[in-house]
């Protein structure tokens, strides 16, 4: 088991010196590059193992080959419920002993199942709760804050469950909204801030000090090394 749980009904993350990670991906792969680049520069204990892809032909799938990591392309329609594609994709998972499924720019849904739970993490292009569910992926989430007028968005790193963007959140970034921006713009700026946030959040992840009670996802610094789990 990854996680344990307290009377207090508060869940442990154990420390691991390494994250074993699947990373699931639909487009460009910009996520798993930026992750793999960290971990080259040992700025992240994270190791990934394998790489699906929703889509075939994507770019994601050459960084993967390029970084001599396995990949799969499993395609939505080639299963006949969403309970077959997340058996799939979580049995490649199971297979290769990954601690985490990493969703990088994944625009499927695939239940998580219960020995999964608190072991998937999304990243997300706005601040959740604002601009996420259902068809908020991409650049429509950049164009829907402009068009709202927001001043402030930002992206979000959060446990999956079974619904969309709704997990509880474990770390987010601010980027402010120029007059001028456009979604690309906005694009870009809010990407220079993934590219920190979910490394930083893998690391907490992996520190063994990751807490989560409800909806409320904490760092508990106050143990000592040798009491972590």
């Amino acid at each position: 088991m990854l996680v344990e749980t307290t009377p207090m009904d508060t869940i442990a993350i154990p420390h691991r010196n390494r994250l074993t990670a699947t990373v699931l991906l639909s487009g460009s792969g910009r996520t798993l590059e930026n992750l793999l680049k960290k971990a080259s520069l040992n700025e992240l204990p994270l190791d990934v193992q394998h790489v699906i892809s929703s889509r075939p032909a994507v770019r994601g799938l050459e960084v993967a080959a390029n970084a001599g990591i396995a990949a799969t392309t499993l395609r939505r329609k080639q299963f006949d419920s969403a309970e077959q594609f997340s058996d799939a994709i979580f049995g490649i998972a199971r297979s290769v002993s990954s601690h985490v499924v990493l969703m990088a720019g994944f625009t499927q849904f695939a239940p998580v199942p219960t020995d999964f739970n608190f072991r998937v993490l999304n990243i997300h292009p706005s601040l959740i709760p604002a601009f996420s569910g259902v068809g908020f992926f991409g650049d429509h989430v950049h164009q829907a804050v402009l068009d709202y007028g927001a001043k402030i968005t930002g992206c979000t790193i959060h446990f999956v469950d079974n619904q969309y963007d709704h997990g509880p959140v474990v770390l987010q970034r601010s980027v402010p909204v120029a007059d001028d921006d456009t979604a690309g713009t906005l694009s870009a700026r809010v990407f220079l801030q993934e590219c920190e946030a979910f490394p930083e959040a893998l690391r907490r992840y992996a520190s063994g000090f990751l807490r989560i009670t409800g909806r409320r996802v904490w760092v508990d610094a106050r143990l000592p090394a040798e009491e972590r789990v």
